[in-house]
């Protein structure tokens, strides 16, 4: 595995996610939103050294069905949006990093999708092409990217990113916890860390 003898960190949104199950292993929350996100992978990899990060959670999805896990092949910014200025949406004009970041995969036995990350928790097809839905993944990655650290993802679809979003979001937590909790055994086990 390309992650053997890797510093790796782990960094999921919010304990909730988790429910208890990662109480017993080392793993980080940055909270809820790209500002956050970014800010908590830039400490994260300052503080640890990290060289690779994993991002873990949920995300709705229009095209995959709910209970799946999802390997991120890459991520797009779903709100970035200058398009009156001329610019393709989910590009940042004038930036070294102008739209969607390739993540590293591990499993091709996973399905893979391109994860659409945005400040606003997604109650409909999104606007911009992706196959599912988060509020972390883009800033985390472009963090990485910037400072030179691999990174790679992994959401269970807890929800189709409809007008149930909501509540099948808060129903469907136990079980990505359970599913989450096995990939991140799964990787630190091919990783012998």
């Amino acid at each position: 595995m390309i992650l053997k003898n890797k510093k790796i960190a782990f960094i999921m949104a919010l304990p909730v996610e988790t429910q208890k199950l990662f109480d017993d292993v080392e793993h980080h929350y940055c909270g809820i939103g790209k500002i956050n996100a970014a800010f908590k992978t830039t400490e994260l990899i300052l503080k640890t050294g990290c060289e690779h990060i994993i991002n873990l959670g949920t995300a709705g999805s229009h095209r995959f069905p709910t209970h799946s896990l999802i390997e991120i092949s890459s991520v797009v910014q779903r709100d970035m949006d200058l398009s009156p200025l001329g610019f393709p949406l989910g590009q940042t004009p004038m930036d070294d990093i102008k739209g969607a970041i390739e993540c590293v995969t591990l499993f091709p036995e996973l399905p893979k999708g391109i994860c659409g990350t945005g400040d606003r928790f997604e109650i409909g097809k999104p606007n911009l092409a992706c196959d599912l839905v988060d509020m972390e993944a883009y800033a985390i990655a472009k963090v990485c990217k910037k400072m030179q650290v691999g990174f790679s993802a992994y959401k269970y679809i807890t929800d189709g990113s409809d007008d149930q979003a909501h509540k099948d979001w808060i129903e469907n937590l136990k079980p990505a916890s359970k599913k989450l909790r096995e990939i991140f055994d799964l990787i630190r086990s091919q990783a012998q860390i």
